[in-house]
Parts: structure tokens; C-alpha cells; sequence
């Protein structure tokens, strides 16, 4: 039976980067994915936003660290992953919405984020032919960005295997038993290996993962729909959100990426909960209704393609990422809320940490937002998800 430091369950938006800073710090890693290949679960349906401009002050300061790693990678490793510090502005047009934002400036600003409320005017320019009628302004955060997903996943596989990381694909996690003495035995359907720690990072199969450690993770998974458009002449560069509710559909957030395609996605109301990922007839209809109405000069644009994943879901739309044993076994950072991608390196961050110092990154009194054993239904729901 092969034996290794840590064993990671799950080579998506988490399990990735950790186990590339594991390897990095000669930590030896294996990684088990039931999928054929990295980055194939939620990791390749996000559209790939990253900002810190949250209301938690967990979630702000991990995507503080997750910025970090994304906007330096490519002078530090060499990999061109389509990093753009574009901002994120989210348009108002209602005074309920425009109190709402204006009061998350406060916490965020506590936090050192750059993050304003800018005026019609300036929004216009910011967004040039946004919808006027009714426009009050916005908030603005140019530190925020977007990255691909794909070229993301890409990248921290390929540094995580020259570090020395290992990785099974087309294997499924079936058993984790605590070994003779110390240490755990991850079975799978082919075969056993053997760990000092391991890490459930398993996305929309947490909870599954989770009974194999005797934990029960409140991770339900729902389902939401994107798309891409043919590449356009660059006209702007912020991630705009309309947090606007619509008949079908409550958020909508789209971008322009590097290449100059235009990525979208909305969050269906009422939600859809379950593991379906195929793609519905009545998805684009809506999002094109949304786009054209905020942006009237896309009403031209050809759609590409659409597609459909999963958002891994907690009842207070926070993660949960701990060690959950007091033998310093077992761990999990799972129930990202659609939000893996942008937490991913910040959450590796402080994986790595609690596995080799005992410590978060984080402050304990701030990292305790993501313990297991919270009250997930004592507080209210993450506002800006």
C-alpha cells in the first residue's frame, strides 16, 4: 500500500492549489478524483470571477490571498491563466439596493478593500451603454478580477505534479478508515492508500465524503446555468453584477474576458437543487433578456455555447473548512456556494498552514466563521454571494 503525507479527496477549485502548495512544500500528496481528469467537476463551470468584496470577513480576507496568488502566478510560476484586474461594479437601481451596498461598505472597508460608491456618471463611464433609465450609481472595486477557470486548474495541476504531487483519476473514494495506530486508509474501487491526513475537497459530493469520516456536512448542491458569447471589441473591463430580481431569475453577472468574449450567468429563482448538469431550453432566453436590457449593444452578440453546474451549498452560505478531529486526521474545506474558484488558493493557503502549524493564515476568531461545528442557522445568509 502506497503511503503519503496527505491524501486529497476531490482535484477541483480546492483540492488543486492545495495539493500544489502541499508538493510545493515537500509535503508528500496524493490526490483521488472519480473524474478523468483536473478541474472537471464544479471547477470548469465557473465563470471565473475573483474578488474580496464580501460581507464575510472570512470569505474577504481568504479571496484577499486568493488574489494574491492569482495576479502574481505567471511572474512566479509562468503560467499565462487569463488573469485581468478588471474590477467587479455592481449597477444600481432601486434606493433598498443602494442602502444595502452602501452598508457593506463599512465592514469592507474595515478590511483595507478598495471599494467606492461612484455616481451615474461616473458608472457610464465605467460601463459604457449601460441601461440609463433609473440608474442611482454603484459600488466599484478595482482591486477585484477575473481568471479562466480552465487555464486556472491547468496551471496548479501541472505545478503540483513538478512539485512531486501525485493523482488518480477514474478512481472513487468508497472508505476512509482510521489506520492501525495512526493515520487513515482511503479505499477506492481500485485500490488503498494510506495517509497521515486527509482532506475532503470532494465539491458537490461533500456530504457522501463526509459520512466516510462519521461527520454529517450540511452540503446540499443546486444547479446554475452559463454561457459565452463570440469574442467582441473590448468596451469594458469591470465584472458587473445586477442584483436586481427578475421573473425566473435573481442575480445576473457577466464579463468580458481577455480575449474579448463576453461570459454570463444568473441565478435562477426558484433555485434548483440536485446533481442535474444539462442544459435547459429556458436558461438562455432569460440570461439574453437580462444582458440586452443592462447592455442594449449586445443585443447582436452571438451566443457560443451554454452550459450548467453546480453551486455546493450551505444554509448560511459560508464554507466550511476545518480540522474535524482531535487527532489531526481529518480534514475538510468544502460548501463553496458557487464561490470555489475564487477561494481556492486562499483556502489552500491556509489548508497548508493548519496541516503544518497547527494555525490558519486567518485569525482564529475570523476562521472559526468557517467551522464545522457552527450554528448554520443562527445568522443570516452571506449577503453578496
Amino acid at each position: 500500500m502506497s503511503t503519503y503525507d496527505v491524501i486529497i479527496i476531490g482535484a477541483g477549485s480546492v483540492g488543486l492549489p492545495t495539493a500544489c502548495f502541499l508538493a510545493e512544500a515537500k509535503i508528500s500528496v496524493l490526490v483521488i478524483d472519480e473524474l478523468s481528469s483536473s478541474g472537471q467537476g464544479q471547477n470548469k463551470a465557473a465563470i471565473g470571477g475573483v474578488r474580496a468584496t464580501h460581507s464575510d470577513p472570512a470569505k474577504i480576507q481568504t479571496c484577499q490571498l486568493s488574489l494574491d496568488v492569482f495576479s502574481t502566478w505567471q511572474e512566479r510560476y509562468g503560467d499565462d491563466i487569463h488573469f485581468q484586474r478588471g474590477g467587479y461594479c455592481f449597477p444600481v437601481y432601486d434606493a433598498s439596493d443602494e442602502d444595502t451596498l452602501k452598508q457593506l461598505l463599512t465592514i469592507q472597508h474595515r478590511f483595507g478593500l478598495e471599494i467606492d460608491w461612484v455616481g451615474a456618471d461616473d458608472l457610464s463611464e465605467l460601463l459604457p451603454g449601460i441601461e440609463q433609465e433609473g440608474l442611482r450609481g454603484g459600488t466599484y472595486s478595482p482591486g477585484d478580477g477575473n481568471v479562466s477557470p480552465i487555464l486556472a486548474a491547468r496551471a496548479f495541476f501541472d505545478r503540483a505534479v513538478d512539485f512531486g504531487a501525485e493523482f488518480r483519476f477514474n478512481e472513487k473514494a468508497i472508505a476512509v478508515e482510521r489506520a492501525n495506530g495512526s493515520g487513515v486508509v482511503v479505499k477506492t474501487d481500485r485500490s488503498s492508500y494510506s495517509a497521515g491526513k486527509v482532506l475532503n475537497a470532494a465539491g458537490a459530493q461533500a456530504r457522501e465524503v463526509g459520512g466516510m469520516m462519521d461527520v454529517d456536512l450540511p452540503v446540499e448542491p443546486d444547479s446554475h446555468e452559463g454561457g459565452v458569447t463570440d469574442a467582441v471589441l473590448r468596451f469594458f473591463e469591470p465584472l458587473v453584477v445586477d442584483i436586481r430580481g427578475f421573473p425566473g431569475s435573481k442575480n445576473f453577472y457577466f464579463y468580458q474576458e481577455k480575449e474579448g468574449h463576453v461570459v454570463f450567468c444568473l441565478t435562477p429563482e426558484p433555485i434548483v437543487p440536485g446533481m442535474d448538469r444539462d442544459s435547459t431550453s429556458g436558461f438562455l432566453p432569460k440570461a439574453a433578456r437580462r444582458l440586452i436590457k443592462l447592455f442594449p449593444r449586445l443585443r447582436n452578440a452571438r451566443v457560443r455555447r451554454v452550459w450548467r453546474g453546480l453551486y455546493p451549498m450551505t444554509p448560511d452560505g459560508v464554507p466550511i473548512v476545518d480540522r474535524i478531529d482531535d487527532s489531526d486526521t481529518f480534514y475538510v474545506a468544502v460548501g463553496f456556494c458557487g464561490q470555489g474558484l475564487m477561494l481556492g488558493p486562499g483556502i489552500a493557503k491556509n489548508i497548508v498552514s493548519l496541516m503544518t502549524t497547527g494555525q490558519p493564515l486567518l485569525p482564529k476568531e475570523i476562521f472559526a466563521s468557517f467551522g464545522v461545528g457552527r450554528d448554520y442557522y443562527s445568522r443570516p445568509s452571506e449577503t453578496l454571494k
